[in-house]
Protein backbone atom coordinates (compact mmCIF):
# COMPACT_ATOMS: atom_id res chain seq x y z
CA UNK A 1 0.00 0.00 0.00
CA UNK A 2 2.82 2.28 0.31
CA UNK A 3 3.10 3.54 -3.32
CA UNK A 4 -0.89 3.83 -3.70
CA UNK A 5 -3.42 6.25 -2.35
CA UNK A 6 -5.63 5.46 0.50
CA UNK A 7 -9.31 7.24 0.79
CA UNK A 8 -10.47 7.77 4.04
CA UNK A 9 -13.48 9.65 5.40
CA UNK A 10 -13.05 12.29 8.09
CA UNK A 11 -12.98 11.44 11.61
CA UNK A 12 -12.79 12.82 14.79
CA UNK A 13 -9.99 11.71 17.24
CA UNK A 14 -9.86 8.68 14.89
CA UNK A 15 -9.55 4.89 16.33
CA UNK A 16 -6.15 3.04 16.21
CA UNK A 17 -7.23 1.13 12.80
CA UNK A 18 -7.67 4.20 11.05
CA UNK A 19 -4.17 5.76 11.93
CA UNK A 20 -2.99 2.25 11.03
CA UNK A 21 -3.92 2.74 7.69
CA UNK A 22 -2.33 6.89 7.49
CA UNK A 23 0.80 5.44 8.79
CA UNK A 24 0.78 2.46 5.98
CA UNK A 25 -0.05 4.87 3.29
CA UNK A 26 2.38 7.04 0.98
CA UNK A 27 -0.67 9.73 0.16
CA UNK A 28 -3.86 10.17 1.60
CA UNK A 29 -6.73 11.89 0.55
CA UNK A 30 -9.58 12.73 3.05
CA UNK A 31 -13.04 12.74 1.98
CA UNK A 32 -14.67 16.30 2.05
CA UNK A 33 -16.88 16.38 -0.85
CA UNK A 34 -19.66 13.36 0.39
CA UNK A 35 -22.86 13.93 2.34
CA UNK A 36 -22.65 13.49 5.69
CA UNK A 37 -23.38 10.17 7.64
CA UNK A 38 -24.68 10.32 11.28
CA UNK A 39 -23.13 7.80 13.71
CA UNK A 40 -19.66 7.30 12.36
CA UNK A 41 -16.47 7.93 13.01
CA UNK A 42 -17.18 11.43 11.64
CA UNK A 43 -18.36 13.01 14.71
CA UNK A 44 -17.48 10.73 17.13
CA UNK A 45 -14.38 9.18 19.07
CA UNK A 46 -14.58 6.03 21.29
CA UNK A 47 -12.88 5.98 24.92
CA UNK A 48 -12.65 3.23 27.82
CA UNK A 49 -14.02 4.60 30.57
CA UNK A 50 -14.42 3.45 34.53
CA UNK A 51 -17.80 2.61 32.86
CA UNK A 52 -16.83 0.45 30.30
CA UNK A 53 -16.54 1.96 26.57
CA UNK A 54 -17.90 5.84 25.96
CA UNK A 55 -19.27 7.52 22.63
CA UNK A 56 -18.57 11.48 22.63
CA UNK A 57 -20.15 12.55 20.05
CA UNK A 58 -20.20 15.83 17.80
CA UNK A 59 -24.17 17.66 17.92
CA UNK A 60 -24.32 18.98 14.39
CA UNK A 61 -26.67 22.01 13.50
CA UNK A 62 -30.23 20.59 13.28
CA UNK A 63 -31.32 19.81 9.66
CA UNK A 64 -27.43 20.53 8.48
CA UNK A 65 -27.07 16.98 7.75
CA UNK A 66 -29.84 16.53 4.97
CA UNK A 67 -27.97 15.37 1.47
CA UNK A 68 -25.41 17.79 2.88
CA UNK A 69 -21.45 17.77 2.06
CA UNK A 70 -19.34 17.15 5.13
CA UNK A 71 -17.25 20.49 4.34
CA UNK A 72 -20.64 22.19 5.40
CA UNK A 73 -21.67 20.46 8.15
CA UNK A 74 -21.69 23.02 10.89
CA UNK A 75 -21.11 21.96 14.73
CA UNK A 76 -23.61 23.04 16.98
CA UNK A 77 -22.74 24.68 20.55
CA UNK A 78 -25.99 25.35 22.00
CA UNK A 79 -25.26 21.59 23.57
CA UNK A 80 -22.54 21.67 26.23
CA UNK A 81 -20.63 18.91 24.08
CA UNK A 82 -16.87 19.98 24.89
CA UNK A 83 -17.34 19.95 28.62
CA UNK A 84 -18.30 16.63 28.39
CA UNK A 85 -16.13 15.70 26.27
CA UNK A 86 -13.10 17.18 28.34
CA UNK A 87 -14.78 16.01 31.30
CA UNK A 88 -15.03 12.01 30.20
CA UNK A 89 -11.20 12.25 28.76
CA UNK A 90 -10.31 13.58 32.33
CA UNK A 91 -12.31 10.90 34.49
CA UNK A 92 -10.92 7.97 32.00
CA UNK A 93 -6.99 8.94 31.84
CA UNK A 94 -5.69 11.23 34.36
CA UNK A 95 -4.31 8.42 35.81
CA UNK A 96 -2.33 7.16 32.67
CA UNK A 97 1.01 7.26 32.13
CA UNK A 98 1.14 10.03 29.67
CA UNK A 99 -2.10 11.99 30.50
CA UNK A 100 0.41 15.08 31.08
CA UNK A 101 2.00 14.52 27.70
CA UNK A 102 -1.06 14.97 25.77
CA UNK A 103 -3.87 16.47 27.71
CA UNK A 104 -3.40 20.03 26.99
CA UNK A 105 -2.88 20.15 23.25
CA UNK A 106 -6.24 17.84 23.25
CA UNK A 107 -8.20 20.28 25.71
CA UNK A 108 -7.09 23.29 23.09
CA UNK A 109 -8.35 21.92 20.23
CA UNK A 110 -12.06 20.77 21.70
CA UNK A 111 -11.81 23.77 23.34
CA UNK A 112 -11.26 26.08 20.18
CA UNK A 113 -14.66 27.08 18.82
CA UNK A 114 -14.30 25.64 15.14
CA UNK A 115 -17.20 26.34 12.67
CA UNK A 116 -17.10 23.55 10.37
CA UNK A 117 -17.00 19.77 11.33
CA UNK A 118 -14.29 18.94 8.91
CA UNK A 119 -11.93 21.36 10.39
CA UNK A 120 -12.08 20.19 13.75
CA UNK A 121 -11.60 16.36 12.58
CA UNK A 122 -8.42 17.11 10.53
CA UNK A 123 -7.35 19.22 13.83
CA UNK A 124 -7.45 16.40 15.68
CA UNK A 125 -5.95 13.97 13.25
CA UNK A 126 -3.12 16.34 12.61
CA UNK A 127 -2.74 16.02 16.72
CA UNK A 128 -2.65 12.38 16.70
CA UNK A 129 -0.10 12.12 13.31
CA UNK A 130 2.32 14.55 15.42
CA UNK A 131 2.27 12.35 18.74
CA UNK A 132 2.55 8.93 16.62
CA UNK A 133 5.40 10.53 14.54
CA UNK A 134 3.56 9.35 11.22
CA UNK A 135 5.01 11.03 8.08
CA UNK A 136 2.12 10.79 5.28
CA UNK A 137 0.93 13.16 2.63
CA UNK A 138 -1.95 13.94 4.39
CA UNK A 139 -4.87 16.13 1.67
CA UNK A 140 -8.58 16.65 0.86
CA UNK A 141 -10.49 15.13 -1.89
CA UNK A 142 -11.67 17.70 -4.78
CA UNK A 143 -14.86 16.18 -6.39
CA UNK A 144 -16.43 13.42 -4.70
CA UNK A 145 -15.83 9.79 -7.00
CA UNK A 146 -18.73 7.09 -6.50
CA UNK A 147 -16.33 4.07 -7.07
CA UNK A 148 -12.55 4.58 -6.50
CA UNK A 149 -10.68 3.32 -9.45
CA UNK A 150 -7.13 3.56 -8.35
CA UNK A 151 -5.84 3.04 -4.62
CA UNK A 152 -7.62 1.83 -1.72
CA UNK A 153 -11.19 2.80 -1.16
CA UNK A 154 -12.06 2.90 3.20
CA UNK A 155 -14.62 5.67 2.75
CA UNK A 156 -17.21 3.63 4.21
CA UNK A 157 -15.25 0.77 5.52
CA UNK A 158 -13.64 1.92 8.92
CA UNK A 159 -16.98 2.47 10.82
CA UNK A 160 -17.80 1.46 14.23
CA UNK A 161 -20.45 -0.78 13.36
CA UNK A 162 -18.44 -2.92 10.69
CA UNK A 163 -17.52 -6.35 11.74
CA UNK A 164 -15.55 -6.94 8.61
CA UNK A 165 -12.36 -4.61 9.69
CA UNK A 166 -11.69 -7.84 11.88
CA UNK A 167 -10.77 -9.55 8.61
CA UNK A 168 -7.71 -6.86 8.27
CA UNK A 169 -6.45 -5.35 11.39
CA UNK A 170 -4.38 -7.63 14.06
CA UNK A 171 -4.96 -5.27 16.81
CA UNK A 172 -2.05 -5.53 19.22
CA UNK A 173 -2.24 -5.60 23.17
CA UNK A 174 -1.60 -2.29 25.35
CA UNK A 175 -1.72 -1.96 28.82
CA UNK A 176 -4.97 0.19 29.43
CA UNK A 177 -6.39 2.22 32.01
CA UNK A 178 -8.96 0.10 34.16
CA UNK A 179 -7.24 -3.23 32.36
CA UNK A 180 -7.49 -4.56 36.48
CA UNK A 181 -11.32 -4.60 35.38
CA UNK A 182 -11.61 -4.70 32.28
CA UNK A 183 -10.39 -6.93 29.28
CA UNK A 184 -8.05 -5.31 26.55
CA UNK A 185 -10.81 -2.86 24.84
CA UNK A 186 -9.16 -3.42 20.74
CA UNK A 187 -10.16 -0.34 18.21
CA UNK A 188 -11.11 2.67 20.64
CA UNK A 189 -9.81 6.24 19.75
CA UNK A 190 -6.01 6.78 19.19
CA UNK A 191 -6.50 9.01 21.72
CA UNK A 192 -6.68 5.64 24.27
CA UNK A 193 -3.31 4.56 22.49
CA UNK A 194 -1.26 7.77 22.83
CA UNK A 195 -2.32 8.42 26.79
CA UNK A 196 -1.21 4.75 27.60
CA UNK A 197 2.19 4.70 25.57
CA UNK A 198 3.02 7.70 24.95
CA UNK A 199 5.73 8.18 22.43
CA UNK A 200 6.19 4.49 21.92
CA UNK A 201 2.06 4.57 20.01
CA UNK A 202 3.60 3.84 17.14
CA UNK A 203 4.87 0.14 17.83
CA UNK A 204 1.33 -0.96 18.96
CA UNK A 205 -0.92 0.41 16.24
CA UNK A 206 -2.65 -2.99 14.77
CA UNK A 207 -0.97 -4.90 11.93
CA UNK A 208 -2.62 -4.45 8.56
CA UNK A 209 -3.53 -7.83 6.87
CA UNK A 210 -5.54 -6.94 3.93
CA UNK A 211 -7.38 -9.43 2.16
CA UNK A 212 -6.93 -9.90 -1.52
CA UNK A 213 -9.59 -7.55 -2.99
CA UNK A 214 -7.10 -4.53 -1.78
CA UNK A 215 -3.81 -5.63 -2.34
Amino acid sequence: MNDRPVLLSSAYFPPVQYMSLVASAGKVMIEREENYIKQTYRNRFYILSPNGILSLPVPVLEGSFHKTPIKDIRIDYSKRWQQVHLRGIYSSYRAAPYFEYLYDKVEKIISHNFTFLLDLNMASLMLLVEFTGIKADISYTENFEPVRKEGVDLRYFINPKKREMAQIFRYRNYIQVFSDRFPFMPGLSTLDLIFNTGPDAAVFLPEIVLPDYFK
